[in-house]
């Protein structure tokens, strides 16, 4: 274990679940380069997570994996309080943990419904109830949506559905909680990262050659977790102009 500089000025800790892979580890890198100790959380992508977790100490972070699977609403409140323990206290949540797959309306079943609902969206909102508990001197939750939300693709209803959730919750709890000084905001990443199973060529006609990357969704995600509290309740959208 690699021990951060004692000369490193901490700017805050942040808990990053879906921090292991992608774009959610583009996410706990970054944090981590802004003077973040963090936590990630991850499900079955161990290897990972360790990799990233060392990757975090290489940089000067105090940093921790949290093993759960936040489609149990019991798994928030306990990944939360492992996440604190391990940083002596919390003051950003990132939901940026995510289901990502087509579901027709002609084929989708319940169990896939009821997987992308309660792992995008349900997930997002009890691990905010369990981190909003600890930021009692204020906080930021910063989730990461989607810009299909504006873009209306055929045969991802239900995940369409999780994400256009995740901005109402982003909206809703920015009012309810910005008397406790606790900023709610949303990135909704358009074409950053290409899905494994999607084939290259799809991948060039989607993007029309102009795909952004996983540091620029990073980048809104660090802005928003070091913004005054005063912005909240805002979605950008990191798509370059896609959905405008």
């Amino acid at each position: 274990m690699t021990s951060p500089p004692t000369d490193r000025q901490i700017a805050g800790r942040a808990l990053v679940t879906g921090g292991a892979i992608r774009v959610g580890r583009a996410i706990a890198l970054a944090l981590g380069d802004a003077g973040f100790d963090v936590a990630i959380a991850f499900h079955r992508s161990a290897t990972d997570a360790r990799r990233t977790v060392a990757e975090l100490r290489r940089r000067g972070a105090t940093a921790a994996a949290i093993r759960a699977d936040l489609r149990d609403p019991r798994a928030a409140r306990m990944l939360v309080r492992a996440a604190a323990r391990a940083l002596g206290g919390l003051d950003v949540l990132v939901n940026s943990a995510a289901l990502f797959y087509k579901t027709p309306i002609a084929s989708a079943t319940r169990a896939q419904w009821d997987q992308l609902l309660d792992l995008n969206l349900r997930g997002a909102f009890f691990c905010t109830q369990a981190a909003v508990a600890r930021m009692t001197g204020g906080g930021h939750v910063i989730n990461v949506g989607d810009v299909i939300t504006r873009l209306a693709r055929p045969g991802w209803a239900a995940y369409t559905a999780s994400k256009a959730g995740i901005e109402a919750l982003t909206r809703t709890l920015a009012v309810e909680l910005r008397t406790r000084r606790i900023a709610v905001n949303c990135v909704a990443p358009g074409a950053v990262l290409k899905p494994e199973w999607l084939p290259p060529a799809r991948w060039r006609a989607i993007t029309h050659g102009h795909a952004g990357s996983v540091a620029d969704v990073a980048a809104a995600v660090v802005f928003f977790a070091t913004c005054p509290p005063y912005i909240t309740g805002q979605v950008l959208a990191v798509d370059g102009g896609a959905s405008t």
